[in-house]
């Protein structure tokens, strides 16, 4: 009996043994691992530039007030007389044609500018012949007229010459008059007609910083 225990004892460790190398030997527990949700992805969105409307363009107009200019009085001074400007547009007659006119308030006496000018005597008094081209004509008007006396002018340049002095009726605006006129062939200015102080006195006001005023 005592020598069964003996043998038992002897055989424990070695089944001991046995036992442990064949049972399987389970891994460790691992963790569960953690998933995150998706995370949703946002587009962003792109328009066609076929397809998206234009911006819309706001258009701010700016509007200035510009002062009218003053009006120009059409009659001025203690007579109460009509304004003219430096240059204005007249009618000479006889014959009755519009010419262009310089305003020349230096001048005592108007002078017309005429081509061909001729005198000759008729029933003992004496005569002139003249043409004169207006604004319009085509042709030369032949203008015949009394001559009333002949006068010495003084030019700008320092000289003088004898002019034929006649009657003409001049107009300009609302004013007409019957003055005296000197005739000159000097053909140096555009204007063919300078109108001097012996119209302007007590008929008009003369601005120089202004044209052609009368209707």
């Amino acid at each position: 009996m005592v020598t069964r225990h003996k043998a038992l004892a002897a055989l424990l460790p070695g089944l001991l043994v046995a036992a442990c190398s064949s049972t399987p030997v389970e891994p460790p527990a691992v963790a569960e691992e953690r998933v995150c949700p998706p995370v949703p992805v946002v587009e962003c969105p792109v328009c066609d530039a076929r397809a998206c409307p234009a911006p819309p363009v706001v258009e701010k107009v700016i509007t200035r007030t510009v002062p009218a200019p003053a009006p120009v009085p059409l009659r001025a001074g203690k007579l109460n007389l009509p304004v003219i400007g430096s240059e204005e547009w007249a009618t000479v007659e006889p014959p009755g044609l519009e010419l262009k006119a310089r305003i020349d308030t230096g001048s005592d006496v108007t002078v017309l500018t005429v081509q061909n000018l001729r005198q000759f005597e008729k029933d003992g008094q004496r005569f002139v012949m003249f043409d004169l081209s207006g604004a319009e004509s085509e042709q030369p008007v032949e203008v015949e007229t009394p001559v009333e006396r002949r006068l010495m002018i003084k030019r700008r340049d320092g000289s003088s010459e004898r002019r034929y002095i006649v009657q003409l009726w001049l107009t300009i605006g609302d004013s007409r008059s019957l003055i005296d006129v000197a005739l000159s062939e000097r053909d140096e200015s555009e204007f063919p007609l300078q109108v001097g102080r012996n119209f302007l006195t007590d008929v008009a006001i003369v601005d120089v910083g202004q044209r052609y005023l009368a209707d």
